[in-house]
Order: structure tokens, then C-alpha cells, then sequence
């Protein structure tokens, strides 16, 4: 089917270095079992008298919140990296974010990780790791043919 691909296609890695993204320090994240791209806009408003009241409006800044959840994973050094940041304050809750989508994009982002659950659940249950990818600054978006998008 022509323009549309399963989620489980998406590939994402998280920088175990914080900022620092020199080396092997981006890295996949285990046991992540969903992904959410969010966008919040922030949009201005107005009402000209020469438009007879009617409202004009004009996006003039954006923000990007990646969320995501699944399992903890001990060992994997993307989910434990996650993990460890759930302690974490200013500079050791920066990170960056890549996401790879099935087509060839590619967005990349400074981030703050913001953990919002690290452990726990029933006694049946497998520890939860869940968390917050909150942009911090402009974002990469490059189409596959490398044409940067901003």
C-alpha cells in the first residue's frame, strides 16, 4: 500500500552522552512499545476592524514533545541512559533525539528528557519505562533527499 507504513518501522536513538553526539554515543532505545509525535503551536491573534472583526491568525513559534513508553530494559545503554535521567536536573536532562522514519526522513532534536515513570507495576507486570522528549530549541528535519526543512 502506497504511503503508509506500520509504526514498528520507525527507528529512534537517544545520545548516552547528553548533548555531546561525537563517536557511538546515539544508540537505540529497547523495549519501547509506542511512540507519539506532538506539536504545539503557538498561535497569535487578531482582529482587524478592516476585516470587519473577523479574526486573522499567524503561527509564530512551535514546540515538539516526542513521548514514549514501553518496558525497562537493564543493559540496553539507550533505555538505561533513560532510565538514569529519571534522577537527573539540568544538564544531566539533556539529551538528543533522532527519529527515523520508513521514507528517509529525518528529524533530530536537542531535547529535555522529562522521565515520567521509571519501574513499577503489579506483580504480573514487566517495569514500565515512559518518558518525555520536549524539544529544546530548533529541531533537524531533513527529507530523504537531504533537502533540510525549517
Amino acid at each position: 500500500m502506497n504511503g503508509v507504513f506500520p509504526v514498528n518501522d520507525v527507528a529512534f536513538e537517544i545520545s548516552t552522552t547528553g548533548r555531546d553526539i561525537t563517536g557511538t554515543s546515539m544508540t537505540a532505545i529497547s523495549g519501547m512499545e509506542s511512540m507519539t509525535v506532538s506539536f504545539d503551536n503557538g498561535v497569535n491573534e487578531w482582529n482587524p476592524i478592516d476585516d470587519g472583526g473577523w479574526a486573522r491568525r499567524l503561527v509564530t513559534s512551535k514546540s515538539i514533545t516526542v513521548s514514549l513508553s514501553g518496558k525497562r530494559v537493564v543493559g540496553c545503554a539507550g533505555n538505561d541512559y533513560v532510565a538514569q535521567a529519571a534522577f537527573g536536573v539540568g544538564a544531566g536532562a539533556l539529551t538528543v533525539l533522532a527519529i527515523f522514519f520508513p521514507n528517509g526522513d529525518l528529524l533530530k532534536l536537542e531535547c529535555v528528557l522529562s522521565v515520567t515513570a521509571c519501574g513499577g507495576g503489579s506483580g504480573g507486570d514487566i517495569a514500565v519505562l515512559e518518558f518525555d522528549c520536549l524539544s529544546d530549541g530548533r529541531p533537524i528535519f531533513m527529507r530523504a533527499d537531504g533537502t533540510v526543512v525549517n
